[in-house]
């Protein structure tokens, strides 16, 4: 007689799970590091299941759900960590129910804790000038990086938008550039015209390291390839050193000055969420509250009621000797 094979009490759960990722993995809709982090979001949940012995997606409940995601906080996650796995609990829901497999627990009930918002670092006025006014170099490479840093502050670009730039999209003479950003969105930001100027430095350059001349990169490696987004990050850390700025820049705080001093000279919210592509007013919105703390240090500094200056307590008055005089 041969023994019965054991079947582990979740393979149900698990075999959904699979499928599930499968799915995931061939979606169009998410971007590649979503999917990625919805892949480790999904183990956990998984790790999750076989502790609790839930032995298939029907046993999930609503209940079940908001036990996990407080499972995630005793363990130490952050709002922001917990509402990125509501967000892969929902996509992973949302998928069993358009294949039909039972499932209670509803994606539509299960809330987002609010997250707090990250203020942004913008580099100061005066930083930017140390870094973008420098003397012309003598170096290819570093015509190219003055160039490239000089339009992502000028235009408020992502590094990634930045990459993705072809010399078709850039109208010099019109000072518009054509940007693709999230979700292939296509917007025309304005250029500056010192931005344009360098572009126009950069243009005859860039001829001389081309290997493949229908290479359509605006901003090309030694190599004459398309630059990468780490290569950008690489190169302004690079000259941030060289420049003795005193920090470090990453290329969205170029990005982040962008929005902060725009909304500061024109006080323009709509304006400035068009040009940095945001789908939500929420998104910009971030910008208004550097704008205020700016605001609020110049009120505690010029305010005479407002200043916070610790004064010497004056002495008590000897109400005894006032009475006897």
């Amino acid at each position: 007689m041969t023994d019965a094979i054991a079947i582990p009490e979740c393979a149900e759960f698990s075999a959904a799970l699979a499928q599930a990722r499968f799915a995931l993995l061939h979606s169009v809709s998410l971007a590649s590091k979503t999917r990625s982090a919805y892949l480790i979001d999904w183990q956990q949940l998984e790790n999750f299941a076989l502790e609790q012995t839930i032995p298939s997606p029907a046993a999930l409940t609503d209940v079940r759900l908001r036990g996990y995601l407080a499972y995630c906080r005793e363990n130490g996650l952050t709002n922001r960590s917990i509402a990125r796995k509501s967000s892969a609990l929902r996509w992973l829901l949302r998928y069993w129910q358009s294949e039909f497999i039972a499932c209670p627990a509803n994606p539509d009930a299960l809330k987002a804790p609010k997250t707090d918002k990250k203020l942004p670092h913008a580099p100061a006025i005066e930083t930017l000038n140390q870094l973008l006014d420098q003397p012309q170099p003598d170096e290819i490479l570093l015509h190219r990086d003055r160039c490239m840093f000089e339009l992502l502050y000028s235009s408020g670009l992502r590094v990634a938008e930045l990459v993705g730039l072809n010399l078709t999209d850039i109208a010099p003479n019109e000072g518009i550039a054509r940007v693709t950003g999230k979700r292939d969105k296509t917007r025309l930001v304005p250029v500056g015209s010192q931005a344009i100027a360098r572009i126009k430095d950069w243009l005859p350059l860039r001829l001389g390291l081309l290997k493949n001349a229908d290479e359509p990169a605006l901003f090309v490696n030694r190599l004459g390839a398309r630059l990468t987004t780490r290569s950008v990050q690489y190169r302004l850390t690079r000259l941030s050193q060289h420049t003795a700025l005193g920090q470090a820049l990453h290329p969205h705080q170029l990005r982040h000055a962008f929005a902060t001093h725009v909304l500061e000279s024109s006080g323009d919210l709509r304006a400035v969420q068009e040009m940095l592509g945001h789908e939500s007013l929420a998104t910009t919105q971030i910008y208004t509250h550097l704008d205020f703390q700016r605001l609020a240090a110049v009120y505690d500094a010029a305010h005479p009621r407002a200043q916070r200056k610790t004064h010497t307590p004056s002495p008590e008055p000897d109400l005894g000797s006032a009475i006897k005089n």
